[in-house]
């Protein structure tokens, strides 16, 4: 199976194939490496990685799933599924900024009022020793923030709204802009 791997600005495709009761072949471009996990819970891994062990959160997103391992994440996505989209015909990604797991609210980078543009940092949170930068789903400006650094977050919480940019906007004529 192939999904592309994507860790910060770049994305690579990551093909797995089955090695075992509970190991796989990772292959990313030229190298190979040989993967052993066992389940600890339902989003936390043990794994083994050419005889280096990690601790590992995996948490399902809209655009996939986030893999949290040693204070960074990676978002992987099943190349083979078709991507959602919505009754417009445009890729459906997150409407809000939620955070992928229980975490703590770390730092604020946006203010209210602000213009943000589609994949702007927001907030970044941190579980498990890890950092996980939130970012906007949409341009738009920031209407309202609704943590606090310092402050423990959930799953599903909205933790900044965004007023979306009016794209489809009408444009005054130019008899109404002289009036």
């Amino acid at each position: 199976m192939d999904w592309k791997l994507r860790y910060k600005e770049e994305t690579i495709v990551l093909a797995v194939e089955p090695a075992g009761d509970s190991g796989f072949i990772a292959n990313f471009g030229d190298r190979d490496a040989h993967v052993v996990f066992e389940r600890l819970s339902e989003h936390r891994l043990h794994l083994i990685v050419e005889g280096r062990q990690a601790a590992v959160f995996v948490a399902e997103t809209a655009e996939g799933k986030a893999v949290m391992v040693e204070g960074r994440t990676f978002f992987l996505a099943d190349d083979r599924a078709p991507q959602m989209r919505s009754r417009s015909g445009t890729k459906a990604g997150p409407k809000t900024v939620t955070p992928p797991m229980p975490s703590v609210v770390t730092q604020i980078l946006v203010a209210i009022g602000q213009t943000v543009e589609q994949g702007q940092g927001l907030v970044v949170v941190s579980a498990m020793k890890m950092d996980t930068t939130l970012t906007a789903p949409y341009a738009g400006v920031v209407t309202r923030i609704n943590v606090a650094e310092g402050e423990k977050v959930a799953p599903k919480q909205v933790l900044v709204d965004i007023e979306p940019e009016a794209a489809d906007a009408p444009v005054a004529s130019s008899a109404e802009r002289a009036s």
